[in-house]
């Protein structure tokens, strides 16, 4: 029996070797097919703990579970980001950048063998029920989550609309676990939306960035100026709790804003990973001023779009610090079904920089304030971020961010990459006198206090960009007023 393992093992090794080594050969400099050639030694270890595996484990093991856990572990243990992806990933992946699908509505992944929540989505049951992001959920109906795979979970939380999952919930903050029930829908997912703040000054909520995002913000802004009669006078762009998406939408985007320049370059190891994108002539809203609004939960794409007007010097960043992922996925199919996401390249601002593991670092500070004794408890923590995650890439363009993973980008000479500072953002400070008086004044700022602060700056912007100009003396015709 061992025997026939060790030969069926070292098979399965064989063939490995021999299909790199047919690759190899086709590889026309010799330097690179020595470099891809198959580590012979290691094969050999793989190959004698599949044969223990097969002839001494308690239980019988299927040999398809044991590639497929070999291939999974092979692509984990390089970054947080890159995966395998069997059918019902790879499917879910499809619909994730599509919009629709089914569940309770929240952005999910695993944290010490629990499934943490890194966001709820806009108008879905799970925001409904009151799920915060950072929230730990340890049990599924009557079933721990301890020893699960995300997917095994993610099967659990969806079902039929209208049928009910329990929660057991641990939060930060919080004494003890406690449930929480909530009603499945199908959960389509709008990522623009928009209204009026006030004559002038409009409202941009981005969700997440998915393949028709961009289409969705131009007709979210146009909708903004019929109801306004005419040109903006300012728009707050709310990203918040927004962990990304497709690429090209957050290019798109911040295209949508600029009228040169460039918007983001990535850089991998191989020449197709190596990519630039520059904005094309046409403001939409004709550089009226922006306030981007980001937080701890904002990631990924959501980062690129707050780095390029940043640094286009287009926007005021406005909020907390963000999640901090500056690397690039890309989904390469093995086949109809299954799919590898693997991390090939690291993206850039206009300037140079990476966020990688240090996030965007707002221009204003805007905490969600709280009047003491409004649960305080449950905001008392840092939600997670990317530098907290094991095995991070880490920051090029920070020589003394050991990481986890060293890397340099490629081509860069020292005037190119931007030295990393600590530079404090302005902070908003108010007391709770303050805090209470204008919440009592304004219903905004009872219901979303950063938004209210992020629209009290825009306009403080328009004012700056509008009005510092000498005045002209008034005439009998002269209507105009200063707001």
């Amino acid at each position: 029996m061992h025997t026939r393992y060790r030969v069926l093992a070292g098979t399965i090794a064989g063939v490995l070797i021999g299909a790199t080594t047919s690759i190899s050969l086709n590889v026309f400099a010799f330097r690179q097919t020595i470099e891809n050639s198959p580590p012979l030694d290691e094969l050999q270890q793989f190959s004698e703990v599949y044969s223990r595996i097969k002839e001494n484990y308690v239980e019988d093991v299927k040999d398809k579970d044991l590639m497929t856990n070999a291939i999974r572990g092979m692509l984990s243990g390089l970054d947080p980001h890159s995966a395998y992806l069997d059918e019902e990933e790879f499917k879910e992946l499809q619909v994730g950048t599509s919009g629709e699908f089914g569940g309770l509505g929240i952005e999910v992944g695993m944290e010490d063998g629990f499934v943490k929540v890194i966001s709820p989505i806009d108008d879905t049951p799970a925001q409904k029920a009151g799920l915060q992001a950072g929230d730990l959920i340890i049990r599924l109906n009557e079933t721990p989550v301890k020893g699960m795979t995300l997917n095994d979970a993610v099967k659990l939380m969806r079902g039929k609309p209208g049928s009910s999952i329990d929660l057991m919930v641990v939060r930060e903050g919080k004494d003890k676990p406690f449930k929480v029930s909530i009603k499945r829908a199908i959960i389509q997912v709008k990522s623009v939306k928009q209204r009026m703040l006030e004559p002038g000054y409009g409202y941009i909520r981005i969700t997440s960035f998915q393949a028709k995002t961009t289409e969705a913000l131009l007709e979210g802004l146009e909708t903004l100026k019929k109801e306004n009669k005419g040109k903006l006078r300012g728009l707050v762009l709310d990203l918040r709790n927004n962990p990304g998406g497709v690429l090209n939408a957050a290019v798109g985007v911040s295209d949508a804003f600029l009228d040169s320049g460039k918007i983001v370059y990535t850089e991998g190891r191989v020449p197709d990973a190596k990519m630039e994108y520059t904005a094309q002539k046409g403001d939409v809203i004709e550089n009226a001023p922006i306030v981007v609004l980001v937080n701890q939960g904002s990631a990924s794409a959501s980062e690129i779009v707050a780095g390029a007007l940043q640094d286009q010097k287009r926007a005021l960043i406005a909020g907390q610090k963000t999640f901090g992922k500056g690397s690039v996925q890309t989904v390469l199919p093995l086949d109809e079904k299954t799919a590898v996401k693997l991390t090939t390249a690291r993206y850039f601002t206009p300037s140079g920089r990476s966020i990688q593991a240090e996030g965007i670092v707002p221009d204003i500070e805007l905490k969600p304030l709280k009047v003491k004794g409004e649960d305080e408890e449950a905001n008392a923590f840092d939600p997670l971020s990317e530098a907290d995650l094991s095995k991070h890439l880490s920051n090029p363009n920070n020589k003394t961010d050991e990481g986890d993973k060293q890397a340099e980008p490629e081509n860069k000479t020292q005037e190119q990459v931007p030295e990393q500072t600590d530079k404090a953002p302005v902070q908003v400070e108010k007391t709770d006198q303050e805090v209470k008086a204008d919440k009592a004044k304004s219903p905004l700022a009872e219901e979303d206090y950063q938004l209210f602060e992020a629209l009290n700056i825009l306009k403080g912007m328009d004012l700056v960009q509008n009005h510092s100009k000498p005045a002209t003396p008034p005439t009998a015709s002269a209507n105009e007023k200063v707001m």
